[in-house]
């Protein structure tokens, strides 16, 4: 029997659907489904420039299930950059989970990738409570 799939966490859902190809009338290629969790992995890794473990960790999944999700992530991209097909972002086994907080030196609120120790990132101060979301 297969183990029951653990639900990646990403910090925010992306703002967009999807993307189609510019200049084409018509796409040679079928649409590519990216779920959220390989759109969560590009993000980490190639916009924020997180390494594979820091990736996984802030995706509560071992590094070798996020390489795995980056690796699947990276495919879809290539195959429909190549064969111009469009990106469609949905479903996957994610939950959309972040961490808020307020620092009580500065009084500004921010959301932090991990909870080790989190620190204000304009005053450092250690000096945080947690924010509840809506």
């Amino acid at each position: 029997m297969a183990r029951i799939k653990k639900s990646r966490v990403i910090q925010r859902a992306p703002s967009f659907s999807g993307f189609k190809p510019f200049g084409i009338q018509t796409s040679s290629g079928e649409e590519v489904v990216l779920h959220l969790e390989e759109y969560e992995s590009i993000k980490l890794c190639d916009y924020d420039h997180l390494t594979h473990e820091q990736a996984a960790k802030a995706m509560n999944v071992s590094r070798p299930t996020f390489t795995r999700v980056y690796q699947s992530a990276r495919n879809k991209i290539a195959r429909a950059f190549v064969e111009a097909s469009g990106i469609r972002l949905e479903g996957g086994h994610s939950i959309v989970g972040i961490n808020w907080y307020s620092c009580s030196c500065c009084e500004i609120s921010f959301s932090c990738v991990t909870d080790d120790q989190p620190a204000c990132p304009f005053c450092l101060s250690v000096n945080l409570s947690n924010v509840e979301q809506q």
